[in-house]
């Protein structure tokens, strides 16, 4: 069997980090492209970094070459600094990304949303995930994957002190029955989904909740 070409969107952060490290494990994959604002310091011979200026996209158009792109860009409106620039990075550049992809010939894509996401959600952080869903779903790629997690468990050393008391109090609040669709779930088992699906490779739109992902 061929190995695929993967392409990460967001390979720096909680989820990126754990899904590059996987697909480079995972024989399935040839190659993983990553496009980042810094270089990590992860090194690997299936590993290709372009360090890019996302205000610039159009301009390494040429590069996003592959088979499956995953994208699982994020930011808050803090580290953001405006609801603008967080609408940019969560939307923007993420759907831009997207259709370059589409047109270089991408047929599978993977987008790493939210629990809640909804275009019409009158909270700002939901309103722009649901929005990059509807938009993302027009587009025709062969395989659309869209994951709604709820919170994540992140690795530790990515952990501030208030989101281990937060996934704490979640994991106590998950055991009551109408709450067990936002018990907390590790990046590691999302990320695993992500590339079972790729590999699997089914054509379609798939939305995919926590009693999806997190299903053996």
């Amino acid at each position: 069997m061929q190995q695929q070409q993967a392409i990460v969107l967001g390979a720096t952060g909680a989820t990126g980090r754990v899904l590059v490290q996987q697909l480079l494990e995972h024989p399935a994959f040839g190659s993983v492209t990553i496009f980042v604002r810094k270089a990590p310091a992860l090194t690997h011979e299936k590993l290709k970094v372009h360090v890019i200026d996302f205000s610039k996209l159009q301009t390494y158009k040429n590069l996003i070459d592959g088979d499956v792109l995953f994208s699982a860009l994020g930011t808050t409106r803090k580290d953001a600094g405006s609801k603008a620039k967080q609408y940019e990075v969560d939307y923007t550049y993420q759907y831009e990304f997207a259709k370059m992809a589409l047109n270089n010939g991408v047929d599978h894509y993977a987008l790493v949303s939210s629990y809640g996401a909804d275009e019409t959600s009158m909270f700002f952080y939901l309103k722009i995930k649901g929005a990059l869903e509807e938009a993302i779903k027009k587009l025709s790629f062969q395989s659309i994957c869209i994951y709604q997690p709820p919170s994540l468990i992140r690795q530790t050393d990515l952990l501030r002190p208030a989101e281990k008391r937060a996934i704490w109090m979640m994991k106590k609040l998950s055991r009551v029955w109408f709450l067990r669709s936002h018990q907390p779930l590790s990046v590691a088992t999302l990320a695993e989904k992500m590339i079972a699906e790729a590999v699997q490779h089914t054509k379609g739109v798939k939305l995919f909740l926590l009693k999806d992902i997190a299903a053996p």
